[in-house]
Formats: structure tokens, sequence, C-alpha cells
């Protein structure tokens, strides 16, 4: 068998975006983001020069969870239009040399499913799901103590039916787990990916990817315990080899969204016979702090190095604060527990970072994960209360502002209507929101925009190869990599004082001018040919 052709392996340093349809481009005038929408803007796409489009689900969906609470994964939600635009989309973005990604939610289904629907007429089907009976003289207690994936313990993972018995959600009521230890739910999600695979798209991202699998006795939750009753359990790894048979045979990628702790474990997901790459959350949620940085980068690579695989960098996605508004607060990192409305944010000062932060995730070995909006450093918007419709803001007792903020629709045009989206968002724009339109930021040498696309020009000639660290003052950042044309070097100073540069042949990119004395000034990052 000869070696893989970079064609074959182009999911190992791809730039890969991320489209949340609804908030993306509205084709239709509704207010909604659609695949029409998304057609228009492919040539956009491509000017960006990203290598894949990540979509979040655009299936059909009563929408209780942003579309992760899915009916039919055969039909397209008639929001966002119809399979047959589906099948154009992925087509016209291959004409245009880029892939794509679908969103795969197997842990559980909307309570709209045929098969959950059946299961609450007390059908046969209830034994794909996670029914059981109630705890206490008469079955008014839950049949465990699992804590919600959306709000801590506090939330209940039961509902009881009229008939007395409970089914399991880890997640929302209208969402309800799967049984996976029946065959039937495994062979439905693999003629799942073996339908979309054949309509052309090149891999798929798998949602919440270490929760399927549950213990068959259902257990309280006790801190500590190993295995856990429903996180990493062995079992997975089963389910996700017969998945790979499947994708191998289409030339087919995964990526999961795993959160594990333990490196070791996390690896496992990424042995050669099951993903072929997995989310870094560590990097995503790290503070900006040099230290913290390098830590999380070289672990990151620690962890994949033993079964090959590629890392993934990503700053932001549809489910946490945006890069710019993060990089501007006291605390930079990231938490679902911290979040809090009113956090005091300088954007000026959070932007400088989020251009430093591109170049540096861009420079790295590995994969690229870009949220919808970041190339234009869309800030968090803060939506009024009667606005928000994130399920995780009423399930928090609305302490939490939820991930609404991530998601407002994107401006394309500064001098049209709700900046060019389309008709009236269904999320509101905040005020001032069309001073980030494309348009604006395309005729812009000094945009956000303009850094992207210059950066992801440059990209390919960092290659695949290994990362070094070059001595550096405290508090910068300084590695080289094997370029295709000589040694490539990246600089990021997070330090409080300008710093020199390395000994450099050319100075390819910048997220920020140097100092009259051409040292690097503080949050800023550099490319540089060695």
């Amino acid at each position: 068998m000869g070696q893989p052709t970079h064609a074959q392996n182009w999911w190992r340093s791809a730039v890969i975006y991320q489209v949340y349809v609804r908030s993306f481009a509205d084709g239709d005038g509704d207010g909604t983001g659609d695949l029409a929408g998304v057609r228009a803007k492919l040539p956009y796409l491509a000017e960006l020069g990203v290598d894949a489009l990540w979509f979040n689900p655009w299936y059909l969906s009563p929408m209780k969870d942003g579309g992760y609470d899915v009916a039919d994964y055969r039909v397209i939600d008639p929001a966002f239009g119809t399979l047959a635009e589906a099948e154009k989309l992925i087509a016209e973005a291959k004409e245009l040399g880029i892939r794509t990604l679908v969103d795969i939610v197997p842990n559980h289904v909307s309570d709209q499913h045929p098969w959950f629907r059946a299961a609450l007429a007390a059908g046969p089907e209830r034994e794909l799901f996670h029914f059981r009976p109630g705890r206490g003289d008469h079955g008014e207690l839950p049949p465990n103590d699992w804590p919600s994936q959306f709000a801590g313990s506090a939330e209940p993972v039961w509902t009881r039916l009229p008939d007395g018995t409970w089914y399991l959600h880890l997640f929302t009521p209208e969402q309800p787990d799967l049984n996976w230890a029946h065959p039937a739910v495994r062979q439905e999600h693999e003629e799942i990916l073996r339908f979309w695979f054949e309509r052309g798209v090149a891999g798929v991202r798998i949602d919440s990817a270490a929760l399927l699998a549950k213990d068959p006795d259902l257990p309280d939750f006790v801190e500590g315990r190993d295995p856990h009753p429903y996180v990493d359990r062995d079992e997975l790894h089963d389910i996700y080899r017969s998945w790979r048979t499947v994708a191998d045979a289409y030339d087919g990628i995964f990526v999961g969204e795993v959160w594990l702790p333990d490196t070791e474990r996390f690896a496992r997901y990424l042995r050669p016979d099951e993903l072929h790459t997995a989310f870094n959350f560590s990097f995503l949620s790290c503070p900006w702090d040099a230290g913290r940085l390098r830590t999380s980068i070289d672990e990151t690579l620690a962890e994949h190095a033993p079964v090959g695989a590629p890392a993934t960098w990503v700053l932001c996605n549809h489910d946490v604060t945006r890069t710019v508004t993060r990089y501007g607060r006291a605390d930079t990192g990231f938490d679902f527990a911290t979040k809090a409305f009113g956090t005091p944010t300088d954007l000026a000062l959070g932007t400088r970072r989020a251009r430093a932060a591109a170049l540096l995730s861009l420079a790295l070995p590995g994969a690229v994960y870009l949220y919808q909006g970041e190339e234009l450093g869309l800030p968090e918007a803060e939506i009024p209360r009667d606005r928000i419709q994130d399920p995780m803001h009423f399930r928090s007792g609305g302490t939490d502002p939820g991930r609404d903020g991530c998601r407002v629709p994107l401006p394309w045009t500064a001098d049209a209507p709700y900046a060019g989206f389309g008709g009236e968002p269904w999320l509101p724009q905040p005020s001032g929101w069309s001073a980030y339109a494309a348009d604006l930021q395309a005729a812009d040498p000094g945009s956000m925009l303009s850094l992207y696309r210059a950066a992801l020009t440059i990209r390919p000639e960092f290659g695949d190869g290994p990362l070094t660290w070059l001595p550096a003052p405290e508090g910068v950042l300084a590695f080289a990599r094997p370029g295709r044309e000589g040694r490539l070097l990246c600089v990021v100073n997070l330090a409080d004082a300008p710093t020199d540069l390395p000994a450099h042949s050319r100075l390819l990119l910048g997220s920020g001018p140097l100092d009259p004395q051409g040292r690097l000034p503080k949050d800023t990052a550099v490319w540089l040919r060695g």
C-alpha cells in the first residue's frame, strides 16, 4: 500500500471554517440564515482561503437547543432550505476547493424524533432510550442523581411521564438520550454516516463524543468513581472503530468533541482505527498568558504524538465567549461557570490580543478551526434579557447569559439594512454592528479580515513540520517551523515591554506595526522568514 497523498491528508493541516447557518447569511429575507445565504457567500469563503466548512446541525429540528435536538437526520430543516440545496452547496463548495463537514449528535435526539414519539406511546422503541421506574414509595423520585450537562446538579436529568416512568436526558428534557447498548441505535447512525458521505461530505464532527455509553445499572453519581457512569466509558471505542470503517470507505474524516482532563485517555480516541482528530479545549480556554499558552501547546502536541494524530487549534466556537471580548477582560480564560452579565471588557485591548492570537494559532502544527465572524473581529454581544433564546440561560435560573452573544447574525454590508444579513435577524444586532461589516473590512488593509486573508495565504508555507521553541525573554513566545522555502518563525509578545526580534531575513506578516526601533510591541505577533 502506498503512502497517503497530500489530498488524502488535507485534514492534518486544514483551516476549517465553522458555519452556524442560522446566523451566517439570510438568503430569503425571513431573518434566519439559510443555505441560500451560504451559497451566495461561497466566493467570500474561497477568497478568505479556508479549506473546509463545518456546518452546525442543519437538520429538521424544533430548535429547542439550536438544532442539537435532531428530529430527522435525512431532512434539512425548512428554515434553512432543502436536501437538494444542501447537495448543491456541497457540490458548489467542492468546485471552489472547499470541503464540507456535517455535525452528528449521537448522544440524543429530539423529543419529536419518530423513535421517541413511538416510545412515549409505550411502544418497543422505549428500548432505544433510557426509561426507568422512579425511586421512593410511589416512584416519585428520579432513578438516579446524575447532574445536568447544562446547569449543574441543581437541574434534573430525568423527566417523569404520566404513566409514572422516567426518561434520561443529560441535556434538556427535549433531548432524550439514546441507548447505545441497543444494536438498532448503532445501525441507524452508521446508515446516517453513509447517507451524508454519499452526498459528498468530507467529514463529520461528533457532538459530545465522550457521553454516548452509559453504565447499564445507571448508578448514582459518585465524584471520582472510575469508570464514570456516562463519560469516557470503554464501550465508546468499539462504537468509533465501527464508524471508522464506514468513514474509510469514503475517505471521510472525523473530529470529535471530547472534553477530557486525562490526556492519556483523550489520546485513545485518536488511535489509527478510531477518530482522526479531536477538538483541543485546553487551548481554547487558556488565558492570555505566555507560560500557560506554552504549556497548553506543549501538552497538546505531546498527547497527540503517541498516536500520530494532528492537533487542532481553536480560539472560539458557537458555545464560548468571542475572542476579542474574552481577551479584553481581567480574566482572559474561559469557563462556563464564570459567565456573567455585565462583565467589563476593553475591546481595543481584546482586539489587539485577538489579532496576535490569530497568528499564533495559525502558525502551530495541525488543523485550525475558525468560527464565523472571528475573521471580522466581532465582539460578544450582550443580548437583552427578553430576547435571549439559549436554554442554558433559562436552565441556570437566569444567571447565565447563555451562548446567544456569540451567535448574533453576521454583518456583511455596512450601508444595508441589518448590516446586509437579510431580514430582521432572529437575534438582535447591537448598535454599531455595521462597523464590522465584511465589505468595509475588505477595503481596509489594516482590518481583521485583511489580516486573516493574508495569514491564510501564507500559512501553507509552514507545511507539516514540527515546532521548535527558540530562546526568548520572559513573556515572549518564539518558535520555528521548517517551511517550504526555509525556516519560518513566529514570535508573540505577551510581556509588558517591547522585545527585539530574532535574526531573520524578512518580515512576512504582523498583527500590528513594530515600534520605531523595530521592536515587537506587547500583545503583538509576527511571522518571519529565518
